[in-house]
């Protein structure tokens, strides 16, 4: 891809956020300027909005296989799962249950801050499942945490570092067998990987609409049907009670579409994105000396690549990157430029410095081989060029 100036440009952040399909944003454009009343007001304007909100709320349960009234419409992955684990935990304290919480090390941010504020600010007991040497959760250790109950386990379907995929369905039915609620940040799978919340077994589900080439700020959040949430937020009585705020009508019909053609296209999608992955994958371990993958080899999303560069600054790595037109990350967007080692890392047994050099490429459906061929040769220059300069500077 060319960028200003004719200079070469290849994004290999997608994991970070996704370019909005542009059959996404045809289906959007109307409800920014022909259709665009409240969809809380009872006139024909504001009905025509609330009824493309409850067609994009059956387009989405369809492909979740729910009921729509299971759907929640949210601002994106991060109130989706502040929603869900809040709203399952106060529910639990109001209504007398057993107020424990348990999660990985290797959750997102969203989810991993939120635990930790509701035991520190409100007393909630919190567990943490150990994870193995890929970032997958440990189901005997997760079993023998949900042995004493409590009232929610939330694990992440693929880790957005690491990029491995959890067993969910094993997950859900330890948690379900110690009366757990079971909740998941999908944010991650959505696109790559099933859906089917029957099939996965959980309770409730977040995604994020900008993962997989619709808008930014829209997310869903399923929340399985006879399942109660005490809502952080007060104001209008919006989805059911359980968000104020008045609908986002363009982001939820894209978001929408956007699900419903990366459930048509994932096949298709995945198997591109997964040769072009391990074409990464190769270059990287075969050209970089020193490299490790990190995350698991086979059970990791399709599109996603990650590393361990030992003895490089990453972060001076992705600014040479950057400068030759290439988008990389250092992890989790909410993490880049953070010289702190990651807790991913961490948790998957790497040390603290190698925690501090993860680098992940992430491919999508515009990235083509020609352009891994660019990355590579321009990262392998990139990498022995620090490295000298690291020789000199300890000589």
């Amino acid at each position: 891809m060319a960028g200003s100036a004719g200079r070469r440009e290849v994004y290999l952040d997608y994991s970070a956020s996704t370019p909005l399909d542009p059959r996404v944003l045809e289906a959007m454009l109307p409800y920014f300027s022909v259709v665009y009343g409240n969809p809380s007001s009872a006139h024909q304007q504001g009905r025509r909005a609330a009824q493309a909100v409850e067609n994009a709320r059956e387009t989405v349960a369809q492909v979740l296989n729910c009921m729509p009234a299971e759907i929640v419409f949210t601002g994106g992955g991060s109130e989706s799962d502040n929603l869900a684990l809040r709203g399952a935990a106060w529910d639990a304290r109001q209504s007398g249950k057993p107020s424990r919480l348990i999660t990985s090390p290797v959750e997102h941010s969203a989810v991993t801050n939120t635990v930790r504020q509701l035991g520190a600010l409100m007393g909630f007991e919190t567990a943490i499942a150990p994870v193995d040497n890929f970032g997958m959760v440990d189901a005997a250790a997760f079993d023998a945490l949900c042995a004493p109950g409590g009232a929610l386990a939330s694990v992440i379907y693929a880790n957005n570092e690491l990029g491995s995929i959890n067993d969910l369905p094993l997950l859900a039915e330890i948690a379900h067998r110690h009366s757990l609620l079971f909740h998941t940040d999908a944010v991650q799978a959505g696109g790559q990987l099933p859906l089917d919340v029957k099939a996965l077994g959980v309770d409730m589900l977040s995604l994020s609409a900008h993962k997989f080439y619709g808008p930014k700020g829209t997310g869903i959040v399923y929340v399985r049907a006879g399942i109660n949430l005490t809502t952080a937020q007060t104001g209008g009585s919006h989805e059911s009670g359980r968000r104020a705020g008045t609908h986002n009508t363009p982001g939820i019909v894209g978001l929408a579409k956007a699900l419903e053609l990366a459930c048509q296209e994932r096949e298709a999608r995945a198997a591109r994105c997964r040769a072009l992955r391990d074409q990464l994958i190769t270059g990287v371990l075969n050209r970089l000396p020193g490299a490790k993958l990190s995350g698991h080899p086979q059970a990791r999303l399709p599109a996603h690549a990650s590393f361990v560069l030992p003895g490089l600054d990453v972060n001076a790595l992705l600014m040479h990157l950057d400068m030759k037109g290439i988008a990389a990350s250092s992890g989790s967007a909410c993490l880049t430029g953070n010289p702190a080692p990651s807790a991913a890392l961490l948790a998957a047994g790497y040390n603290v410095e190698e925690a501090k050099c993860g680098l992940r490429l992430s491919v999508g459906i515009h990235t083509s081989p020609a352009d891994i061929d660019y990355a590579l040769d321009v990262l392998v220059d990139a990498a022995a060029k620090l490295r000298r300069l690291g020789e000199r500077w300890t000589a």
